[in-house]
């Protein structure tokens, strides 16, 4: 018997439908949403604001199209891109302590799987728990390579998968991974050094931008607030 294809899967192209699926999958078990449930909101949610501009707005026939389409990619980028930033942001500030501690695990003679084990066990947050599915697959029925392989979907940031692919490659083939692991912890603190000085650099540009649209008005209008005072009295 033929399966009956779902809603979303009878208007949309199967690419455009496993792009925005492994976006989706990169929430990790915070995902709080699925594909079809996105996909059909965007689609629904546009379809409802292209209506009732139509309808209710003057020159609706000119701004639906266009408004319809803004709000369209304001839902992807809502929903989507710009929580995975943060997501790839909030990992990246996480990792250099959990690989540290799983790092420290490995040296101590623990394999990687007890490693992994270990550096959950004391450590909570986001890419802990990510871990953690991970030994719940294992527990599961699956190889520790199957499971980092899986897990590096769930992930958004490049630099934390490719300490997983190191990982795994030494799972596999059985090498020492602890000398690569101190050169990933080097290249994570130079990362975050470099993050700091960036967020350090833009602070000249933001004051700038907050002292002409605050602090500028207010001098003009207090230098030109008694001549404006002295012409409306006169």
């Amino acid at each position: 018997m033929k399966e009956k294809k779902s809603f979303i899967n009878r208007i949309y192209r199967a690419k455009d439908i496993e792009k925005i699926n492994a976006k989706i999958n990169q929430f990790g078990v915070s995902k709080k949403f699925t594909t079809e449930y996105f996909m059909n909101f965007r689609l629904y949610s546009s379809m409802l604001v292209f209506v009732l501009l139509f309808i209710f707005a003057d020159y609706g026939a000119l701004l639906a199209p266009i408004i319809t389409v803004l709000w369209y990619l304001l839902v992807g980028y809502t929903m989507i891109e710009r929580p995975l930033r943060k997501r790839e942001k909030k990992l990246d500030n996480e990792a250099y302590y959990y690989f540290e501690v799983l790092t420290l695990a490995l040296e101590s003679g623990r394999n990687l799987e007890n490693a992994i084990k270990m550096a959950c066990k004391y450590i909570d947050s986001e890419i802990s728990s990510e871990f953690k599915e991970t030994l719940k697959q294992v527990n599961f029925g699956k190889s520790l390579t199957e499971s980092l392989s899986l897990m590096s979907l769930r992930i958004p940031s490049i630099t934390i998968n490719n300490i997983i692919l190191n990982m795994e490659q030494s799972n596999l083939f059985g090498n020492s991974i602890i000398e690569t692991m101190y050169n990933q912890l080097d290249f994570l603190k130079d990362k975050q050094i470099m993050d700091i000085k960036a967020q350090i650099n833009k602070i000249p540009n933001k004051i700038s931008i907050f002292s002409v649209l605050f602090f500028i008005p207010l001098i003009l209008l207090i230098i030109l607030g008694p001549v404006l005072i002295d012409f409306v009295i006169g």
